[in-house]
């Protein structure tokens, strides 16, 4: 019998509600869109400043206590950058009656598949898949965990690459490293894939439809070929990587271009938000 879909809870933060059918509350496809995003923005409120502030970091979903579980499963945001002494004094934020421990965080991630391209300016936009996670960081303080998170993370910027590095880490690269667990209070994404979607009255204009190309360019990113640092003494380039590199274009390509081909409802202008 199939497992339940586990869905993040539909709180006011949270719901998407400008075009809701885009929305999705899955685990999987939230841990999915943050899993294969390589820079994640992490916002949160300082308040010896009048704005919020905003991080790009390098982040995973993971497990530490479930290692096997899988994206489908609840898991906890593991995010690396530098950390500054007062983003860890947030961090360490005692538990209240309304809230857990840690800094209340909001974290983004974004790809955009698709350049959608319509009849008229207000109607183009972008096939994209957008997560949003809300939840409390902590400094990530065991050893035990750390090196997880570490691995984890590493393995998420090239499939194997922790143990095809000098590993494990010293002591001093322990201590200079930080990590931040973000536990989970919810999170929403938003989806969109298809062609572009034009007014009645444009897409019966023949004038109109005969003189503005209309359609999809799909967007992804590409890895190129591996260039050798000054003080490589490896030959070639090691197999793993370069199967690495073939398998994430290859996805990435085939990706863009299902969501460029998805099928909207005939006669029905596809949402473009």
């Amino acid at each position: 019998m199939p497992r339940a879909e586990l869905e993040y809870p539909k709180r006011p933060l949270g719901t998407v509600n400008r075009y809701s059918p885009r929305a999705s509350y899955s685990l999987r496809v939230i841990h999915g869109i943050f899993n294969t995003c390589p820079t994640l923005h992490v916002s949160f409120n300082s308040p010896d400043s009048p704005f919020p502030a905003v991080l790009p970091m390098i982040g995973q979903m993971g497990s530490f206590d479930r290692p096997s579980s899988d994206e489908g499963d609840v898991l906890d945001l593991y995010l690396h950058g530098y950390v500054s002494s007062r983003v860890m004094n947030l961090t360490r934020r005692p538990a209240t009656d309304d809230s857990p421990p840690g800094m209340p965080v909001t974290v983004a991630a974004t790809h955009v598949d698709g350049l959608v391209l319509a009849l008229t300016p207000n109607s183009h936009s972008y096939n994209y898949r957008s997560a949003v996670l809300f939840g409390h960081a902590t400094l990530v303080e065991a050893d035990d965990e750390k090196l997880y998170a570490m691995e984890l993370i590493t393995d998420s910027v090239v499939a194997g690459r922790w143990q095809n590095s000098r590993i494990p880490p010293n002591k001093a690269e322990m201590s200079s490293t930080s990590v931040l667990k973000v536990r989970i209070a919810t999170g929403s994404a938003k989806i969109r894939s298809g062609p572009p979607g034009d007014e009645k009255h444009d897409m019966e204009d023949p004038a109109v439809v005969g003189n503005v190309w209309t359609g999809v360019v799909p967007v992804h990113m590409s890895l190129g070929a591996p260039i050798a640092g000054p003080y490589n003494a490896v030959d070639k380039v090691p197999a793993y990587l370069e199967e690495y590199i073939k398998s994430m274009n290859e996805v990435g390509v085939d990706h863009s271009v299902k969501a460029a081909e998805a099928s909207a409802k005939p006669g029905k202008k596809p949402v473009d938000d």
